[in-house]
């Protein structure tokens, strides 16, 4: 069984994926983009942060609370960015379809 250091290395290879299809498709709106490659910084900063709870502590980084609380900053600001974009993208949907009107797709004869 994989312990779970090993799990956790090999889960950034699907997000790695995740961020670059979403990095292609243009679609995504630029600041959840920005929110979604933040992650890869509470990632960056967790490790460290890890390490330095359990060798200079002794500790789990999850009952140091300064640090833990310290690195779910950056996991707070990353979702704080997502949903800022993605809400951002529905106001200017709703903004673009009230300006153009109804641009939902007509349904098809046979409905």
């Amino acid at each position: 069984m994989l312990d779970k250091n090993t799990l956790f290395a090999m889960s950034l290879f699907p997000y790695l994926g995740f961020l670059w299809f979403m990095t292609r498709t243009k679609t995504t709106p630029r600041l959840a983009l920005i929110g979604f490659y933040a992650l890869l910084v509470f990632v960056a900063v967790t490790i460290p942060a890890g390490l330095y709870a359990k060798v200079g502590l002794g500790e789990e980084l999850a009952n140091v609370d300064w640090l833990h609380g310290s690195a779910e900053a950056f996991l707070t600001l990353s979702n704080i960015f997502v949903v800022l974009g993605f809400r951002q993208a529905v106001v200017q949907g709703r903004a673009g379809a009230e300006r153009g009107g109804d641009r939902s797709p007509s349904p098809s004869p046979a409905e």
